[in-house]
């Protein structure tokens, strides 16, 4: 897997709230669909989704009263940190990677509604990952992802 991380999503209660909030830090909204706020953060790129609709994406089964893993004790701490990749087939084979290493995979890799292809996994230590490939942003020979045109 690469060494490198290109985008955290936050799990947020109310998304509108969360978008002013971080406007009025000073920081500017990218490209985003109706349902998502993204911000670049440098070379990488932060993401405000609504918290329940992320944990149902990322294959999280938690409990929204109590907003924890059964069976686990532990809250979901309502953020996945994520991977964007040039292609669909270093989405499998940086999913494959990750499985052989020891991780635990929530959803094998495939193309999702928003238009791109990704697959997400826990580490050891329940931290969720998502391995994507988005097709309107762009990855840098260098591993920045930097926002396109909104749609993904």
């Amino acid at each position: 897997m690469d060494q490198r991380l290109s985008l955290v999503t936050l799990g947020v209660s109310d998304l509108e709230r969360a978008r002013a909030f971080y406007q009025a830090l000073g920081w500017t909204p990218g490209p985003s669909p109706d349902h998502i706020a993204f911000f670049q953060a440098g070379g990488m790129v932060v993401a405000l989704w609504e918290r329940a609709a992320l944990a149902v994406d990322s294959g999280i089964d938690i409990d929204s009263d109590t907003d924890e893993t059964p069976g686990s004790g532990d809250s979901w701490g309502g953020k996945v940190l994520g991977v964007n990749l040039p292609t669909t087939a270093d989405v499998d084979d940086q999913m494959k990677d990750a499985e052989q290493a020891g991780a635990t995979v929530l959803r094998a890799p495939s193309t999702r509604f928003w238009g791109g292809y990704s697959g997400v996994f826990t580490d050891p230590d329940g931290h969720v990952w998502e391995i994507a490939h988005n097709p309107f942003w762009t990855v840098t020979e260098d591993g920045r992802t930097l926002l396109g045109d909104g749609r993904g």
